[in-house]
């Protein structure tokens, strides 16, 4: 199965019933015992802004996009291939952060040349690479000023 067979669509609207929500049977079991981080808050002062920033320049899926009550917002959105997607909020007092706090979330790579490219075309700005002894990274912001590293791991490929 390929990835663009496992995208689903993106779910704009709240389920009146959890049964109603699909499984995914792409998704890994949760054994006892498993620890799986699949969400990771990013704080924005535009939800819109960001998300257009997610999905058209670094190319995340967007996963959900809904308010649920008035004044509240989630959109959550997926890295290509990776199994942790990012929430993006607003009227979600637990997840209140100071927007472009977020630094040095990593983004693995096959082919950091590639990949720094691609995004570079999108329209995002991504520093040089850098070889740290072996491991590459390229770094960039997202337009809040919450950080990201491309990271290239040779054994991983």
């Amino acid at each position: 199965m390929t990835d663009t067979q496992r995208i689903r669509p993106t779910q704009t609207e709240i389920p009146a019933d959890v049964a109603d929500v699909p499984a995914d049977p792409a998704a890994p079991p949760v054994r006892p015992g498993m620890f799986l981080l699949e969400l990771v808050p990013v704080p924005v002062t535009d939800i819109d802004r960001a998300k257009a920033f997610y999905a058209d320049c670094l190319g995340f899926h967007v996963d959900v996009d809904v308010q649920p009550a008035d004044g509240v917002r989630i959109v959550q959105l997926t890295p290509p291939g990776s199994a942790c997607s990012i929430v993006l909020t607003e009227g979600v007092e637990s997840l209140d952060m100071p927007a472009g706090t977020l630094r040095g979330l990593h983004l693995v790579v096959g082919d950091i040349e590639k990949a720094r490219a691609e995004l570079i075309e999108r329209g995002t700005e991504v520093e040089p690479v850098e070889d740290m002894g072996g491991v590459l990274y390229a770094r960039f912001a997202d337009p809040d000023g919450n950080t990201w590293t491309l990271q290239y791991m040779p054994w991983r490929v």
